[in-house]
């Protein structure tokens, strides 16, 4: 059995499918970005507690066929199952520690599969296989139908904004919404539609003129993958450097920010890509709405607070080299840009605090960013 991700590595530039077919696997194509987005992550953990369990069970039917069968012999091949099972899940979440998707992907999973081996029976281990494999299906089928739905309330805002803007008196011949997104948040980084672009995407194909700001988003230069959704799409996109995004909002050529989130608290803080938060405060000084979009996932309902969110911190040479197609031969070349004794930062991620959130656009609607608006929106999601 194996499950095939689209190795983004390769991206723009071409476009790769890889096999994972054992934990280990799926874990590397994690944790080295073979795929990424809080989303897929939490999709991609959720498949990877089912290729555990598979090689768990065989595990166990192994250890259980060298005895004679016996109740003790089927409760200790249980044993070994769980055992390998709660590993895997603690191997899992070592992989990326910001994203939520993951934690949460992981559990589903493992709750499905305690669940029928808590029911019992003869082949309980064989249908605790079978019960992961369809969780984790489902659970990929929410991320997908999560951000098709919450894509429609957040074009219900971009047409608004646009009936506004040509409307307006000042309306000078711009004829677009124009949007600013951070990093990539659109299918790529989820199961399906994604979270930023999926309202982007809802608009374009309802007819609302629309045009994205991409910042290329360093270090591992993400804005190329939006790009590569917008262009694949049709949508009209400008990629611009990361420090680009003030200016614009500045001159007026910034009608609405969206980006996505890896985790957002029960009060409203959302984590993102680093480099959000500055997006977000230049958002504040010139009065343009700043959106987050998610699905339910990636909230955590356990934190208020965003300064308790776990910042990854990656390697330094994401920061001091950059990997590109080279115009001499069209191979992928990786360069050094920075002096090799220079040593570099790399946090992987930002929290914008709540104050600075216009909305929360989720599948159940736009909410405010607070504990009270998320609590209504969502109360039986708050234990």
């Amino acid at each position: 059995c194996c499950v095939q991700i689209i190795d983004q590595r390769h991206l723009p530039h071409s476009f790769v499918i890889e096999d994972i077919s054992t934990l280990e696997a799926m874990c590397t194509a994690i944790k080295d970005m073979h795929l990424r987005g809080a989303g897929l992550i939490g999709c991609a953990a959720a498949y990877g507690v089912y290729l555990a369990s598979i090689a768990a069970a065989r595990e166990a039917n192994s250890s259980a066929s060298s005895t004679p069968s016996s109740p003790s012999s089927s409760a200790a091949a249980e044993s070994t199952f769980r055992a390998a099972l709660n590993a895997a899940g603690e191997q899992l979440l070592l992989t990326r520690p910001t994203a939520v998707n993951l934690r949460v992907g992981v559990e589903r999973v493992s709750g499905a599969i305690s669940r029928v081996l808590e029911a019992g029976g003869p082949s309980a281990i064989i249908a605790a296989v079978e019960a992961a494999k369809l969780e984790a299906a489902k659970f990929t089928d929410e991320d997908a139908s999560w951000c098709k739905a919450l894509g429609q309330h957040g074009c219900s805002l971009l047409e608004a904004l646009w009936e506004r803007k040509r409307g307006s008196p000042s309306h000078d011949g711009k004829n677009c919404v124009n949007v600013l997104t951070h990093c990539n948040a659109g299918w790529l980084a989820f199961a399906d539609w994604g979270s930023a672009l999926s309202p982007v995407f809802a608009a374009f194909d309802k007819g609302i003129p629309i045009h994205v700001w991409v910042d290329e988003t360093r270090p591992r230069i993400q804005g190329a993958l939006t790009a590569w959704e917008l262009a694949s799409h049709g949508v009209p996109h400008t990629v611009i450097a990361d420090n680009a995004g003030g200016h614009l909002m500045r001159v007026g050529l910034v009608d609405v920010c969206i980006t996505g989130a890896d985790r957002v608290t029960s009060g409203g803080d959302a984590c993102n890509k680093i480099g959000t938060y500055l997006k977000a405060l230049a958002a504040k000084d010139n009065n343009v709405p700043f959106y987050v979009a998610l699905p339910s996932s990636t909230i955590d309902w356990k934190i208020e607070d965003g300064m308790k969110i776990p910042i990854e911190e990656r390697g330094a040479d994401e920061v001091k080299y950059v990997e590109g197609l080279s115009e001499e031969d069209g191979k992928r070349r990786k360069v050094l840009v920075l002096p090799a004794a220079s040593s570099a930062g790399n946090w992987g991620f930002d929290v914008t605090p709540r104050r600075l959130v216009t909305g929360l656009i989720t599948e159940r609607g736009t909410s405010q960013a607070s504990v009270e608006a998320l609590t209504a929106l969502f109360p039986d999601k708050v234990s």
